[in-house]
């Protein structure tokens, strides 16, 4: 049988699927539930597991490889980076940072940038952001800064954002939990209103909110929490880890609505599915409250990580990726449609990124993942009954439809 390579896997069959399941299973912390399949390479839109089957890659690492598995531009830049620099740490400048700050300013059309790792990582940066500039700027009472969330959120899994989570298999046990959060149900401008007074510093907000099923708010609502943090005197935060990027068929889910964040949070796909890259984008006497020592990481903003992120960024600047979640994303969105009263009660779909909400006579979404899989798609469920699809932007018209066609053989049973 043949065995894997790499130091220590001598003895490991490489197309056992068991074998490989297992050994995550005896020495990896179940602190998740995948579905049983073992991957072992990716092309574009595809991937392939280690008894040679092929599969559409329908979850895209959670919006994190819109560009799709080992993307060539993407690779060559990588391999480029890695025989020159890789990390530096921030005590020193690198001849990559600058440009790619520059470059991730003007695609946010903001002065400045913060460059973190993971979008956990990201999102906490918002969050001390905004209570310091609270503090110095607003003149908020120290240790009295309150922040808006949204009911729903998913936002990372740190100690301080699952504070403010309403997931209770995320939160449970972890208490006890940070204060200064506030929580209203999303799309309810009333409710935000009510929840912001002189102590608020920041609405925090998804766009579209992903791990709830890709949840659109209502036509008109971010327009809406833009004028009332505008008149409230509080700063708009937009997660856009998930969304944004190209992965609505806009760059950013809130230019739907034509809005501008004060703080925009980035992740997932700024680092090409090849590295972890995040960022927070604002404007310079927002940023300006971090000083020298009051925030960092060793790794943030290192030259590899710049390197990618760059060119990440000219990639999206060409329109090319945006216009294809659009133009997919329809195609996705009319395909599914038709199951709507047979077997499925809604579909909700933002370019290429769709919550399929299954009813509960055919199946849970777990069940219907295990049957996507069995058609060779790959997919993740949200929530029970909520299917999400988010296929790299570099599928192709057949690749959708053969999503949509395995969704309507399942449907039918």
């Amino acid at each position: 049988m043949t065995s894997s390579s790499g130091a220590g896997a001598g003895d490991l069959p490489v197309n056992d699927t068991e074998v490989h399941i297992e050994l995550n299973e005896a020495y990896s912390a179940h602190n998740y539930h995948p579905l049983r399949v073992v991957l072992s390479a990716g092309e574009g839109a595809w991937v392939t597991d280690v008894e040679g089957r092929r599969y559409l890659d329908c979850l895209a690492g959670y919006s994190a490889l819109n560009f799709g598995h080992s993307h060539p531009r993407l690779v060559a830049r990588v391999q480029e980076q890695l025989g020159r620099l890789t990390l530096t740490s921030r005590a020193f400048y690198n001849d990559q940072l600058g440009p790619f700050a520059r470059d991730l300013a003007q695609l946010t059309g903001k002065e400045m940038i913060l460059p973190m790792n993971s979008g956990a990582e990201a999102v906490e940066t918002a969050l001390k952001l905004a209570r310091k500039w609270g503090y110095l700027v607003k003149g908020v009472p120290e240790g009295q800064a309150t922040i808006v969330a949204m009911e729903g959120n998913f936002h990372g899994r740190t100690t301080t954002i699952v504070s403010f989570s309403t997931d209770a298999v995320a939160t449970a046990h972890y208490a006890p939990y940070t204060p200064g959060f506030r929580l209203v149900p999303y799309g309810d401008l009333a409710a935000l209103e009510a929840a912001v007074d002189d102590s608020t510093v920041a609405v925090l907000l998804e766009p579209i909110q992903g791990e709830s099923g890709v949840i659109i708010p209502p036509d008109g609502y971010l327009q809406q929490v833009r004028t009332l943090c505008n008149s409230a005197g509080v700063l708009m935060m937009a997660d856009e880890i998930q969304s944004g990027l190209a992965r609505t068929g806009r760059t950013f889910a809130c230019d739907h609505e034509e809005v501008v964040p004060d703080v925009y949070i980035l992740g997932k796909a700024l680092g090409g599915g090849l590295y972890p890259v995040s960022a927070i984008a604002a404007d310079g006497d927002v940023l300006a409250v971090f000083t020298p020592g009051s925030h960092g990481s060793t790794f943030g903003g290192n030259p590899l990580a710049a390197a990618i992120g760059r060119e990440v960024i000219a990639m999206l600047e060409t329109g090319e990726f945006q216009q294809r979640a659009l133009t997919l994303g329809q195609r996705l969105a009319s395909g599914l449609g038709g199951l709507v009263g047979h077997g499925v009660d809604e579909v909700r779909a933002r370019g290429l990124w769709a919550g399929v909400d299954v009813n509960p006579e055919l199946a849970t979404g777990r069940r219907i993942c295990e049957q996507l899989l069995e058609h060779g798609i790959l997919a993740k469920e949200a929530h029970g009954q909520t299917v999400r699809l988010a296929p790299p932007l570099v599928a192709s018209e057949d690749d959708i439809d053969t999503l949509v066609a395995a969704f309507h053989a399942i449907a039918a049973g």
